[in-house]
């Protein structure tokens, strides 16, 4: 974790969020950690037919049953072997629960918002609208997605 990302919110001149930081394909994205209900490590999914290619299955956590997307899919990825560092994150929104697989997920950082930037045009196009912002953490870039547009509540840009 980054000596940079864990700066106490009174240190800097906004108040910092808490987003949970994860892996994938070796770059760094985050999730706003209120959006986020929980983090379990990956043992698969089931396989539901008929589904986006990006869909991993269904996995039923604590009583819910709760669809997974596959972020190597869903960022056209080629897929991997999965690891014990494998992790689904479970996010909420609107009262929906939906999972996204990672590589590695273990972090929760502080970014305030006058470390947000808007991502370059070419990137927030090639990216397809799911990147939110894109903070620098010391030498460290994080891109902050956009929940609603990744789990597809809301239209992708393109």
């Amino acid at each position: 974790m980054s000596a940079n990302a864990l700066v106490p919110a009174s240190v800097t001149s906004d108040a910092a969020k808490l987003f949970v930081g994860f892996q994938v394909n070796g770059v760094s994205y985050a999730l706003p950690a209120d959006a986020v209900v929980q983090m379990e490590t990956y043992t698969g999914a089931t396989p539901v037919p008929g589904t986006q290619r990006f869909v991993a299955g269904i996995v039923q956590l604590r009583g819910r049953i709760i669809p997974v997307i596959d972020l190597r899919a869903r960022f056209d990825l080629p897929p991997i072997e999965r690891t014990l560092d494998t992790r689904v994150i479970v996010g909420e929104l609107a009262g929906r629960h939906v999972a996204v697989v990672a590589d590695s997920a273990r972090e929760v950082l502080r970014i305030a918002p006058s470390q947000e930037k808007a991502p370059p045009r070419l990137v927030e196009l090639g990216a397809r609208g799911f990147i939110r912002s894109v903070a620098q953490l010391g030498d460290r870039t994080v891109m902050i997605l956009d929940f609603a547009k990744l789990i597809g509540e809301e239209p992708i840009d393109v």
